[in-house]
């Protein structure tokens, strides 16, 4: 059984245990972050020295970063619909969860801090208002590949690319901000929302 370093708010968390709900993966989840064991301890930056979460130890193997992580499980398990074997088609895959923890992570990162987190590190209104309508531009980006491909991400199948989005989506509404309608978006998010997945670690309450 793995175990699955890292509080269940944290987006990148989630993933992880979405993907292990996805492949059938039993997992133990240990809570480390903000509010719980802290990541700057010794222990846990003798697993990742980024102090980041989060972390997965299965058997003696220890692996960091989301993505990765979630791409180790699915080819661990062999599962295919997630993760193509089909270079293409994988590569397809990986584009969209590389564009997720890139571009559209950077994009919402100042109106994210600001808004939800009230951090005073991030005043700036005018930044605000910037991220703000760069994160609605990339939502539109997702909105307009959903409205070529739907249902998902990368054409008729769920895969690990609709995970990390979903995630992301998912903070992209619940932030207190003005946002278009986007309906190819709205529809996505209907869609996911029958997978227990999306109901446990997606749905959860938290942006």
């Amino acid at each position: 059984m793995i175990q699955v370093l890292g509080k269940p708010s944290s987006i990148n968390v989630r993933k992880v245990l979405w993907t292990c709900v996805e492949i059938g993966e039993p997992f133990v989840q240990e809570s480390w972050g903000s509010g719980f064991r802290s990541t700057d301890a010794a222990q846990f930056k003798a697993l990742n020295p980024n102090a980041m979460v989060p972390v997965i130890r299965d058997g003696d193997f220890t692996l960091w970063e989301s993505n990765t992580i979630c791409r180790y499980l699915a080819a661990k398990h062999g599962r295919a619909d997630l993760l193509p074997r089909d270079a293409a088609a994988r590569a397809k895959v990986e584009q969209w969860m590389d564009w997720q923890a890139t571009e559209l992570n950077n994009a919402w990162r100042y109106a994210f801090m600001a808004l939800v987190r009230q951090s005073t590190l991030h005043p700036d209104a005018h930044a605000v208002t910037a991220s703000v309508a760069g994160w609605n531009r990339h939502m539109g980006i997702l909105d307009d590949q959903l409205s070529k491909t739907g249902p998902y991400v990368c054409g008729p199948e769920f895969t690990l690319a609709d995970i990390v989005l979903a995630l992301s989506v998912n903070r992209w509404l619940m932030t207190p901000m003005t946002r278009p309608a986007y309906a190819a978006l709205a529809a996505y998010m209907e869609l996911l929302r029958q997978r227990e997945g999306f109901r446990l670690h997606c749905a959860n309450g938290s942006p």
